[in-house]
């Protein structure tokens, strides 16, 4: 058992305190001029709904914590020229840019054998990214965080960044993780991710942690810069050995009583599925099953796509197996959750296009309500993107808590 102790992580003012709305406000502004280079009260106006009193207040308080520049006013906001040619007289255009170097966030993709961390600025821009393995599956859980510490504190190395920077850290992980940041361990395997990290990074460095699932992750990644970018009601199924989905409705998170929403248990149950093995799990054992490779050589996901590919006939019949199952999985899905978009991430993402024109076809059939699919572009990046969204998210939330180093 983990021997740190648990902490709290500060969490919202109650709704309609003074406190409470400069804060909202402060999210508000935060979150509109992260997306442009440079911002002006006219534009936060339009982007959050604030008045230009309050717009111009929240950003000279946000000046003077550090993160926002106030820019030079070369320019009249709202200056047109008169019939003369000459410029009409209109209020000084204040301009701002996001600091996007005050600080810096961590986002940690944690899986059973190996840890990635990535560093970003404050606009979502990485400035490095560190791995590290764990020696076994099994291993102490002081072990596993001290693995997991060494690949943060290497990614901030490569970044130039210094621990004192990082103003937020998320870490997915292979297991439901509930509102809270508990983790359900309902299963030995999730037990093998619930080590105290959160504490633990806590007490060593005084980084705020939180949990997430590492396909709930996914999904914040792919909505954020991935083909799911913009869609409300978005599922990311992680598909390489087994499968699990991040969901996302009406643009939130879901995570059910105990962080178990999107775990894919239930397909055991499916007719024409049986287990929630993923893609590369069921290629490597199908062709194994049939006697391997056509050419020789040991069994596996990208042999069974690159056979394929070369026209091997026993390869793409293990192609359309797939496509026929991921069908099911995705029309099971579709019925009681009905996304707009489903992606295929994880590993398997680069090649599981070849599976997209047999999963859209059998979709009609299966459904009533069949979505979009797609296949991720975000690569073995996908949780870590995900999690530095998510530790951006509380950042801009609490702003006004953190406090900035020079």
């Amino acid at each position: 058992m983990p021997r740190y102790r648990e902490v709290k992580i500060p969490q919202p003012h109650a709704a309609g305190t003074p406190q409470s709305l400069r804060r909202v406000n402060a999210q508000a502004v935060l979150a509109a001029v992260r997306t442009t280079e440079v911002a002006t009260g006219t534009g936060l106006m339009a982007a959050t709904g604030l008045t230009r009193a309050t717009v111009i207040a929240v950003c000279e308080d946000l000046v003077r914590s550090g993160w926002l520049r106030e820019l030079d006013t070369p320019a009249r906001e709202g200056a047109s020229p008169s019939a003369a040619g000459k410029p009409r007289k209109g209020r000084p255009a204040r301009r701002f840019e996001l600091n996007a170097r005050a600080g810096v966030v961590l986002g940690v993709d944690i899986g059973a054998g190996t840890t990635t961390a990535a560093v970003a600025d404050l606009r979502g821009t990485v400035l490095g990214r560190a791995s590290a393995a764990f020696r076994a599956t099994d291993i102490p859980a002081e072990e596993r965080v001290s693995v997991v510490d060494r690949a943060c504190l290497d990614a901030l190395r490569e970044a130039g960044q210094t621990p004192e920077k990082v103003l937020a850290v998320t870490a997915g992980i292979a297991a439901p993780v509930d509102r809270e940041g508990a983790v359900l361990a309902a299963q030995h395997f999730w037990t093998l991710f619930d080590v105290g990290l959160r504490s633990a990074l806590h007490e060593r460095h005084g980084w705020p942690v939180r949990l997430e699932n590492d396909a709930n992750l996914a999904a914040l990644g792919e909505r954020w810069r991935g083909t799911g970018a913009g869609v409300t009601d978005l599922v990311v199924l992680l598909a390489s050995e087994r499968l699990g989905a991040g969901v996302l409705e009406s643009g939130r998170l879901l995570h059910g009583r105990a962080g178990g929403a999107g775990e894919m248990g239930f397909l055991s149950l499916v007719e024409g599925v049986g287990s929630s093995a993923g893609i590369a799990s069921l290629a490597r054992t199908w062709q194994a099953e049939a006697g391997g490779p056509t050419g020789g050589g040991p069994a596996g996901a990208r042999r069974v796509f690159a056979d394929a590919a070369a026209g091997d006939a026993a390869a793409l019949e293990i192609l359309d197996r797939l496509a026929e199952r991921m069908a099911r999985v995705i029309a099971a899905i579709a019925s009681f959750i009905n996304p707009e978009q489903v992606v295929i991430g994880g590993a398997v993402a680069d090649s599981a296009g070849a599976l997209l024109p047999g999963i859209t076809a059998a979709l009609p059939a299966l459904t009533a309500t069949p979505p979009r699919v797609t296949v991720s572009t975000l690569g073995d990046a996908i949780v870590t993107v995900g999690a530095v969204r998510h530790a951006l998210d509380y950042v801009e939330a609490n702003a006004l808590d953190l406090r900035l180093t020079k």
